[in-house]
C-alpha cells in the first residue's frame, strides 16, 4: 500500500440504458472506493462513439480521486464496479452500461499486460481531454502535453457538455 495519497483520474462512459443515471451512480461508487476519496468531477458530455458507427452517443464524464490503492488494485477496484453495473465485453468497442478507464496515476508511467499509463488514447479523446480541461486546464500529461495543448488537437471532434 501506497503511505501518502496520489490523485488519480477516471474517465467514465456509458451507452446502454440511461447513460446519465449510471454515470451519476458510477460517480457515488468511486465515492466509495476503498483507501480513496472522489475529489472532484466534471461535467457530463455527450458525445459520437469512437470506431464503432451505428452505436447510440456516450455520455462521458471524468473524476478525480486521491487513493492509497497501488495502481493495479485501483484498475481491478474500477473493474469491479463496472461489473456491478452489469458490464459485458463481448468484443472490442461493444456499447457499454459502464466504461471506467484509469487515465492516469499521480505521475507514474506503466507499460504491462494488464494496464498503461497514462492511458495510451488519451490524447486522442475529446471526450476524456474536455472533462479533464474542465476541472484542471494545467494538468500535465506525462510524456505529452498539457491538456489544454491536446485540446487543440482533438477539436474537430463532436462533444456537448450536458446542463
Amino acid at each position: 500500500m501506497f503511505d501518502s495519497p496520489t490523485r488519480a483520474w477516471v474517465a467514465l462512459g456509458a451507452n446502454l440504458g440511461d447513460a446519465q443515471a449510471t454515470l451519476l451512480r458510477a460517480f457515488e461508487s468511486l465515492a466509495r472506493l476503498p483507501q480513496s476519496r472522489l475529489v472532484a468531477r466534471s461535467s457530463l458530455y455527450r458525445t459520437a462513439p469512437v470506431d464503432a458507427p451505428g452505436q447510440p452517443d456516450y455520455i462521458n464524464a471524468v473524476a478525480q480521486i486521491m487513493t492509497t490503492l497501488e495502481p493495479l488494485a485501483l484498475l481491478h477496484a474500477l473493474q469491479a464496479i463496472e461489473q456491478a453495473f452489469g458490464r459485458e465485453r463481448l468484443y472490442r468497442n461493444a456499447p457499454r452500461t459502464l466504461d471506467l478507464d484509469l487515465l492516469l496515476y499521480g505521475e507514474a508511467c506503466l507499460d504491462t499486460a494488464e494496464l498503461i499509463l497514462p492511458h495510451p488514447r488519451l490524447a486522442e479523446r475529446a471526450f476524456v481531454l474536455a472533462p479533464l480541461a474542465e476541472l484542471d486546464p494545467d494538468l500535465m500529461i506525462p510524456g505529452r502535453a498539457r491538456v489544454a495543448e491536446l485540446c487543440l488537437a482533438v477539436a474537430d471532434q463532436r462533444i456537448e457538455r450536458l446542463i
